[in-house]
C-alpha cells in the first residue's frame, strides 16, 4: 500500500468576532489544508496556517513547498512506516515548518485511519475530551470586561487576556477583567512580544501588588530577547510562559539553558508537527518546565491534531485551543466540536474529518 496523491487545499474562512493581539488584526483564517491519499482510497489531513506575522508562514509558500518537493518525496511511499516518512519530511527543507507541519500530520492522520483508530490512541492516549482556555481580543478595558462575562457565561473558565498594544492601560484592562469575572475564573496574559522587559516587569509587579491574581504571561518581550525574557522571569513571581522564542529544540534547549522561562507553549505550525511536537514536550518536562498546546488561527485540522496531542501527553496548565471556536462557519465536515470549555474530539478513526464543504473552499492539487 502506498501513497497514491497529495493533494492540496486552499481554504479562507471568516472569523465570528476580529482577532486583535499585539502583532495583528484578522477577520478569517486562511490556511492551506494538505490531503494525502493511500492506494485504497482513504485520505489523512493536515494543515498549514497563514500567520505571516508569527512563523512567516503563507498559504501560497505552504502550497510551493508541498507541490514542488514534500508531495513528490511522498508520492509512491508506504505511509505506514511514519517514523520514516515523517523524518524525511523535517530533513527535506530548511525552515518551512508550516507546511512540514501539514504533512506531518496528514500522514499521522492517515495511519490512524488505516488502522482504524482515533489518532489520540496512535500516540499513546485514550482521552477524547481536552479543556482549553479561550482568548480575549486586544481592545479597550471596557469592551475586554463585556467580553470577559459573555465568555464566562459560555463556560470558560480560563481566559487569556491579549495586551501588549498599549503598555500603559495594560494594567487598567488586567484589572477591568478581574472585576467582571470574579475570583473564580483563571486570567493568564498574552504580549504577543508587545513590552519592552522593564514594561514587562512594571506591568506584571503592579498586577501582583494588586492581587489580580494571574496565572501566567506569555512572551512580553521580543522572541529575539532571551536575555530580556531571562530578566523579566528573573525579577517577577508570576510565571513567564515562552511562545514565540521557541519553534524547534534548539530554541527550547537556550531557553532552559539560560532559565529564561517557566513554560514553553508547543505549536505545530511552529515546529514542523506532531513529531517534533513530542519531542518539545518530552525535554521541557524533562527539565522541569511547564507546557502548553497551543495553535495558530486554524480550523479543526490543526486543532484536532493539537488537541489528540494534548490527550495523549497532557500538559501542565490548560491547553489553548480555542482557533477552531472563532469561526463563523466550518470548512470541515466531520472533526472536533466545542462542548463549553472543552475540545470533544470524535471517536472516529483519524481526526474523523470526512472531507472539506467544497462549496467555501478552493481546491488545487
Amino acid at each position: 500500500m502506498t501513497i497514491s496523491a497529495v493533494r492540496t487545499h486552499r481554504v479562507s474562512a471568516p472569523l465570528h468576532t476580529p482577532f486583535v493581539t499585539a502583532l495583528r488584526r484578522t477577520t478569517t483564517v486562511d490556511t492551506l489544508v494538505v490531503e494525502l491519499v493511500d492506494t485504497d482510497g482513504r485520505s489523512g489531513f493536515g494543515e498549514a496556517p497563514q500567520v505571516w506575522q508569527v512563523t512567516g508562514a503563507s498559504v501560497g509558500g505552504a502550497q510551493a513547498c508541498v507541490r514542488e518537493l514534500l508531495g513528490p518525496l511522498l508520492t509512491g511511499r508506504d505511509p505506514d512506516d511514519l517514523v520514516a516518512r515523517c523524518a524525511e519530511v523535517q530533513r527535506a527543507v530548511v525552515g518551512n515548518e508550516a507546511a512540514k507541519a501539514a504533512v506531518d500530520v496528514a500522514l499521522h492522520d492517515l495511519a490512524a485511519r488505516r488502522l482504524g483508530v482515533p489518532l489520540v490512541r496512535l500516540l499513546g492516549g485514550t482521552t477524547l475530551r481536552v479543556p482549553t482556555d479561550v482568548t480575549l481580543a486586544a481592545g479597550d478595558a471596557a469592551d475586554l470586561a463585556a467580553a470577559a462575562r459573555q465568555r464566562q457565561a459560555d463556560g470558560f473558565g480560563v481566559l487569556k487576556l491579549k495586551v501588549g498594544t498599549d503598555a500603559a492601560g495594560d494594567l487598567d484592562r488586567v484589572r477591568a477583567v478581574r472585576s467582571a469575572v470574579g475570583a473564580g475564573v483563571r486570567i493568564r496574559l498574552d504580549a504577543n512580544q508587545g513590552w519592552t522587559p522593564r514594561e514587562a516587569v512594571r506591568i506584571i509587579r503592579g498586577i501582583e501588588d494588586a492581587g489580580l491574581d494571574v496565572e501566567l504571561v506569555e512572551q512580553p518581550v521580543a522572541r529575539w530577547d532571551l536575555d530580556g525574557l531571562a530578566w523579566v522571569s528573573d525579577r517577577v513571581s508570576v510565571p513567564i510562559l515562552a511562545d514565540e522564542a521557541v519553534f524547534g529544540v534548539r530554541d527550547l534547549v537556550e531557553v532552559i539553558r539560560r532559565r529564561a522561562a517557566d513554560l514553553v507553549n508547543v505549536k505545530l505550525a511552529k515546529c514542523g508537527g506532531l513529531q517534533p511536537a513530542r519531542t518539545l514536550l518530552e525535554l521541557a518536562a524533562a527539565h522541569g518546565l511547564g507546557t502548553v498546546v497551543g495553535s495558530m488561527m486554524e480550523t479543526q485540522v490543526g486543532i484536532g491534531a493539537a488537541a489528540s496531542l494534548v490527550g495523549a501527553y497532557g500538559t501542565t496548565a490548560v491547553a489553548d485551543l480555542d482557533a477552531a471556536w472563532w469561526l463563523a462557519w466550518t470548512p470541515v465536515r466531520g472533526g472536533l466540536h466545542y462542548e463549553g470549555a472543552t475540545v470533544v474530539l470524535p471517536d472516529a478513526p483519524g481526526l474523523g474529518i470526512s472531507g472539506l464543504a467544497e462549496v467555501k473552499m478552493q481546491p488545487r492539487s
